[in-house]
């Protein structure tokens, strides 16, 4: 069964299911993040929250899916050991993964419904990045300097 948001068109005089785009821009401002850029046509958000870790992070709302994608740092050298390290930090992670883009950018990303979308489960994906750049910070500035894990 799907759930979907209503509000009160004045200009129909009715009621009027939300679409996906606005539900999701109800939801980001209600969590209090800062849309820098948002493209209804386009169907994509921008935001930031620099306090939770979150910069310039892309929210795609399309084809029934919501993507979240946040650069993290570029890889300046093929490592095996960092390859391996995020592996390993992928599988502690509660929501999303890091990801290798094909510029050797590591990318936090997850996916998810919005037929369904609520807001705590749109909350919480975005809070796994937050965590987890918390609980990885140092191993994450290593990475970025083309080091391997720090102990």
């Amino acid at each position: 069964m799907s759930k979907h948001l209503y509000f009160y068109n004045l200009k129909m005089n009715k009621i009027s299911p939300m679409s996906d785009f606005a539900k999701v821009k109800m939801f980001l401002l209600d969590l209090n993040y800062e849309i820098t850029k948002e493209d209804e046509e386009s169907t994509l958000f921008i935001i930031n929250a620099e306090e939770k870790g979150v910069s310039n992070m892309v929210i795609d709302c399309e084809n029934n899916l919501i993507i979240i994608e946040q650069s993290i740092f570029s890889v300046k050298a093929d490592s095996l050991e960092i390859y391996k390290a995020l592996l390993q930090i992928n599988r502690t992670m509660i929501h999303g993964a890091y990801a290798l883009t094909e510029d050797n950018v590591v990318v936090y990303r997850d996916t998810l419904e919005l037929e369904n979308l609520d807001l705590n489960e749109l909350e919480a994906s975005i809070n796994a990045l937050s965590v987890s750049l918390a609980e990885n910070a140092n191993n994450f500035i290593s990475f970025s300097k083309g080091e391997t894990a720090v102990a």
